[in-house]
């Protein structure tokens, strides 16, 4: 049978434009549907913007830090506008540099929402098009609750384009979405409460690094109420919200804002028309190479529910096209020692094994652990500290997890990925010579176990 293209991507995300260009390089012939925006949830409405967010946050901080080096300026003012318009011209090159990928890597641009009409044809706009394989990397969308007034609440899509900053927030939510827009809406001067049900946010996470940062947030007057969740919202007369808690506390607010998770975009795709198949928590099921129950097609990404990591993304992207057409080039996806990094601040920057896991899986311990005040922070009033924390197989001397909460603790933990990645031992780490004054120079001069199995 003929077809109009060796490939068909729905979503022109991370994950989906790596295949995408990728496949074309391979001499396929490719198209991608896009209905939103290129470059996907990071580029737009997630890590991108988000961490230009973080960057203006983090000016309140430098601005009070500097007094202590000498530096006399009047009384700082933000303008809110200002940095949403600068971020949203910085999304729109980036948007551009996502286009010029693809036409550059001869992939057809088609924008508009795809339907899968049956295993091999898919509609945008009216037209039909064929192709042999398709792979879906539509990403997922924010949930809100199902409680009376959620129709007054924002989630992330919506916080990027505020047309001025709230006074006051309620960020509802414990995974790092939640955290880190806590934290922004903290650092730009809101008053900020952090809203989680649980006991202490971040599950999954370091148990050390969770409460470290819990008291480092804290310390900086970041309202924290773990145990709390909203049962209704109201609108006032005024245009301020009231937040019903389920305890019968009623907080008033400017905005809610909620990170409770992420669902994945299936709706509307017309995957009843084929063999499909989703799991339980509704993402689309595939097995190790991303094949769905209907041969001819594929998926990656958030959409599947396993590691929703924008690099993961970006993995399976190039493993997609790979198994399809460069298949001796082909290897699989390791989601082992994966670094992920949480942009609060201070930030958290992770890989390998938490202290808890490790134990779960029968390890016995060497737990090296420092908590330290940052040079930069020495000439300030600031008593802020790093936590860097790694987690040792007692047996082996292998290094199984490294852990840190501090300034630039993702920009550290990449390099250390590497060495994890290479099956490095403790003694690896003493016997390496330390960058000085350097904050990640401490992970190579921990000398003795803070405690041990």
């Amino acid at each position: 049978m003929s077809f109009d293209f060796d490939l068909f991507v729905v979503g022109a995300g991370s994950g989906g434009v790596r295949a995408a260009r990728f496949a074309a390089g391979f001499g396929a012939r490719v198209a991608v549907a896009e209905s939103r925006y290129l470059g996907g949830t990071c580029v737009n409405v997630g890590c991108v913007p988000k961490k230009l967010l973080v960057y203006g946050a983090h000016f309140s901080d430098d601005f009070e830090h500097a007094a202590g080096f000498g530096w006399q300026a009047g009384e700082p003012a933000f303008d809110w506008p200002t940095l949403i318009a600068n971020k949203d011209r910085e999304i729109r090159r980036l948007n551009g540099i996502y286009r010029n990928l693809l036409e550059q890597s001869g992939v057809a641009l088609m924008e508009g929402h795809a339907t899968l009409r049956d295993p091999h044809t898919v509609e945008i706009g009216g037209r039909c098009v064929s192709a042999e394989h398709i792979l879906i990397a539509t990403g997922g969308w924010p949930q809100l609750p199902a409680i009376p007034g959620k129709e007054f609440a924002i989630t992330s899509n919506e916080a990027f384009h505020l047309k001025d900053s709230p006074r006051r927030v309620l960020v509802v939510g414990g995974g790092y979405i939640a955290v880190e827009f806590a934290t922004i809406f903290h650092g730009l001067g809101a008053r900020t409460s952090l809203l989680y049900r649980g006991e202490l946010f971040l599950r999954g996470f370091d148990r050390g690094v969770r409460e470290h940062l819990r008291d480092e947030l804290r310390a900086k007057g970041l309202d924290l109420q773990f145990g709390a969740d909203i049962a209704r919202i109201d609108k006032q007369a005024g245009g301020s919200l009231a937040a019903t808690l389920l305890d019968g506390r009623v907080l008033e607010t400017d905005c809610v804002f909620y990170a409770i998770g992420r669902q994945p975009l299936v709706a509307g795709l017309g995957l009843e028309n084929t063999g499909v198949r989703l799991d339980e928590r509704g993402f689309i099921r595939v097995d190790e190479a991303y094949r769905t129950a209907e041969p001819s097609i594929r998926a990656i990404g958030d959409v599947i529910g396993r590691v929703q990591l924008t690099p993961v993304a970006l993995a399976e992207g190039m493993a997609v096209a790979r198994s399809l057409f460069r298949p001796e080039q082909y290897r699989p996806v390791d989601y082992q020692l994966i670094p992920t990094a949480v942009f609060s601040l201070p930030n958290i920057g992770t890989v390998g094994l938490t202290e808890d896991d490790a134990r779960a899986k029968g390890h016995r311990l060497k737990i090296f652990e420092s908590r330290f005040r940052p040079m930069k922070l020495t000439l300030t009033g600031s008593q802020e500290r790093t936590l860097m924390k790694l987690v040792v197989d007692a047996d082996t001397d292998k290094v199984l997890g490294c852990h840190m909460v501090g300034p630039d603790a993702g920009e550290i933990i990449q390099g250390i990925a590497v060495a994890l990645k290479a099956g490095a031992t403790k003694q690896v780490f003493d016997d390496t010579i330390g960058i000085h004054p350097t904050a990640a120079e401490e992970f190579v001069t921990m000398r003795s176990a803070a405690r041990s199995d």
